[in-house]
Formats: structure tokens, C-alpha cells, sequence
């Protein structure tokens, strides 16, 4: 009888450090997750956020234009306006989740922060969340009573921005080891794209002033980083194959750029055609060379979202170019370029769900700074 008792005693007890020991590992794994989760979401995960807020903004406006059109309302009258509201709320839902991931790696991971900040890539991706919240912010599905409600979260928003310009542009003429030609690459357009947004929606808020201070702040320096990618001097000429999709950003910036001042000067003028031809021309130039992404298409990486919201932007110019000058061709270019808008951002959706596990993988060595810290 003892030995039975004892042997009984035995059991229990090893059932029990059994279940502590799996419950810690749990634990474990949990904790785990989170830090790694937190390590890793660099802001150019808000390239995301961008792709869908510039693609509500884009249903947005076609809805508008194809109730407007006698020619075109017949054939689209039955475009649904839930896919709007659905794709802003889906919208609101990841930017609202990535803002707050990405505050928590703000108190937690400071000097990742920092060394991302430092990073002549990472840098610019920290516009990202600002422009992403501006684009939301324009494509708003309701009408905001309060015209001062919409001054404060206009100034919530471009304050970082501007914030940013002074330190990276001043950088940029004043800091030796910081000169544009030896930091400048296709991302570096995201910094005018955020003054280029800005502008635009100060603009539709009657403050002609801002918009054209802000707006010749962008264009300034589209200019000089324009040029400057073109020379292709040897300091700007080192871009990872994995991030080539970011050459697209080409074409954003000058199609953002006829927006604005179409919106400034109260219509489709000169300057505005001359920017939409251009992002016309840059577009086609890198849809000829797909050669040049053929490398980066291998595997998976958030970076492939760069492809979809330049394209978004070229429609959007594309249809403010078909209202001004009706006809054929413009509707058709116009009705081509939104149709490829729509189905490059639904294959990437359909990807990245199916490669949801490959998004925080360690396979991002370009902007994992985890190792520089």
C-alpha cells in the first residue's frame, strides 16, 4: 500500500510540472511574438495604409464622375458606392492598427526608431503615416460640419511633415555626410509627395496661401531630387533589388503634382497637363523595362505595394484630365488606367493574404534594424 501511494504521489506531481512548463512556454511564445512583432514593423508597412486610402479616394471620385456623366452613367450606373465606404473603413481599421503598433514601438523600441530615422531609406517612410492619414482625410465618406474640426486635423497631420523637411532638407545642403547625391533614391520622392498632399487638401479647404506655401516647398524639391536620380550619380545608385517597385514613385509625385494645382488655381491648366504627360511618360518608360523588377518579384515583401498607389495617383490625374478635355481617348485612357489601378491593388491584397506569414519575416534585411542597434 505505501508503495502504491507513493507511486500515485509521483504521477501528480510530474503532471504538474508538465502543465507549468507548457504554460510558460506559452507565455514565452506570446511575449515573444509581440517583441517581435513590434521590432519589425518599420513604417514602410504604412505603404499599405497608402494603397488603400488612395484606392477609397479613387472610387470615391469615379463614383462622383460617373454620376456627372451622361455618357458614361448609363454603362455605370449601378457602381456600387458600398465599395467605397467598404474600402475607407478597411482603410481607417489598418491605419488605425499600424499607428498604434507603431506608437508602441515608439515608447518600447526608441533606437530603432532612431536608427530608422538615420537610415537614408527608412527615413522617408516616415511620411508614409502622415500622407496615409491625409489621404483619409480627403476621402472622407461624410460631410464634417465644423470647418474648424477640419483646420485642426489638417495642421494634426502636416505639422510632421513639415517638421521632417526642415530637418531632411536642411540635411540634405548643410551636413557632409548627408549630401543628396550620396543619400538620394526613389524614395526620397516621399518627402515631396507629403507637401504635394498637403497642399492639395489645404486647397479644398479654401487656404489658397498654405496650399501654394506648401505646394512650392514640394515642388522645389522635386525638382532638385528629380534631377538628382537622373544623373545617376554613384552615391544614388545603390538601391536593393528587393525595393526596385520603388521606382513607381516616379510616377506619383508629378501626378500628385497636377492635383494640387489643379485643385490651387481652380482648374486642369497648362502646368497640370504638363505634370499628367510627364507622369504619363515615366509610367510607360518603367511599364517597357519589366526586366528591371523581375528580381524583386521572386518572393513576397510589403515593398511590392509601391506598385499600387503611384498607379492610383496617375488615374486620379487621369481623370481630372478626361473632365477637362472630353472625348474618346481621354475617357478611354482615363477608364484603362483606373481598371489597372483596381487590379493590381486586388492582386496585392489577394497576396498578402495569402502570405501573411511572410510580412514580418526576417527576409526584410534592408530595412531590418534590428542589427543596427
Amino acid at each position: 500500500m505505501g508503495e502504491q501511494v507513493f507511486e500515485s504521489t509521483i504521477k501528480v506531481t510530474i503532471s504538474d510540472d508538465n502543465d507549468n512548463i507548457h504554460s510558460t512556454k506559452d507565455v514565452a511564445k506570446k511575449s515573444t511574438y509581440s517583441y517581435s512583432l513590434l521590432t519589425k514593423l518599420h513604417a514602410g508597412y504604412f505603404r499599405i495604409s497608402l494603397s488603400l486610402g488612395g484606392q477609397a479616394l479613387l472610387w470615391k471620385v469615379l463614383t462622383q464622375h460617373f454620376d456627372k456623366s451622361q455618357t458614361l452613367q448609363h454603362k455605370f450606373h449601378s457602381l456600387p458606392s458600398t465599395t467605397f465606404l467598404l474600402l475607407w473603413w478597411i482603410s481607417l481599421c489598418t491605419l488605425l492598427i499600424l499607428s498604434f503598433l507603431y506608437i508602441l514601438r515608439c515608447i518600447f523600441h526608441f533606437k530603432l526608431v532612431k536608427s530608422e530615422f538615420l537610415h537614408p531609406i527608412g527615413v522617408n517612410y516616415l511620411f508614409a503615416p502622415w500622407i496615409s492619414w491625409l489621404l483619409l482625410f480627403q476621402s472622407v465618406p461624410f460631410t464634417i460640419p465644423n470647418l474648424h474640426s477640419c483646420q485642426v486635423l489638417w495642421w494634426i497631420f502636416v505639422v510632421p511633415v513639415v517638421i521632417l523637411d526642415v530637418k531632411i532638407y536642411g540635411q540634405w545642403f548643410t551636413t557632409e555626410k548627408r549630401f543628396l547625391s550620396m543619400v538620394a533614391n526613389p524614395t526620397s520622392q516621399l518627402s515631396v509627395l507629403g507637401n504635394l498632399v498637403g497642399a492639395w487638401i489645404a486647397s479644398k479647404m479654401k487656404w489658397k496661401e498654405s496650399a501654394i506655401c506648401i505646394f512650392t516647398l514640394g515642388l522645389a524639391h522635386y525638382l532638385i531630387v528629380f534631377i538628382t536620380l537622373y544623373q545617376r550619380l554613384s552615391g544614388s545608385n545603390h538601391l536593393p533589388v528587393m525595393l526596385r517597385p520603388t521606382f513607381f514613385l516616379f510616377v506619383a509625385a508629378p501626378s500628385m503634382a497636377s492635383l494640387a494645382w489643379a485643385s490651387i488655381s481652380g482648374d486642369f491648366d497648362m502646368p497640370c497637363r504638363m505634370f499628367f504627360f510627364l507622369s504619363l511618360f515615366l509610367f510607360t518608360s518603367l511599364v517597357c523595362r519589366p526586366t528591371l523588377f523581375k528580381k524583386s518579384m521572386r518572393k513576397f515583401n510589403v515593398a511590392w505595394w509601391a506598385y499600387s498607389f503611384p498607379l492610383t495617383f496617375l488615374a486620379l490625374a487621369s481623370l481630372q484630365y478626361a473632365h477637362q478635355v472630353e472625348g474618346h481617348v481621354t475617357s478611354g485612357l482615363m477608364l484603362l488606367l483606373s481598371a489597372l489601378s483596381v487590379v493590381v491593388f486586388v492582386v496585392l491584397t489577394v497576396t498578402t493574404a495569402l502570405n501573411l506569414d511572410m510580412l514580418l519575416c526576417d527576409h526584410d534585411r534592408y530595412l531590418n534594424f534590428t542589427k543596427s542597434t
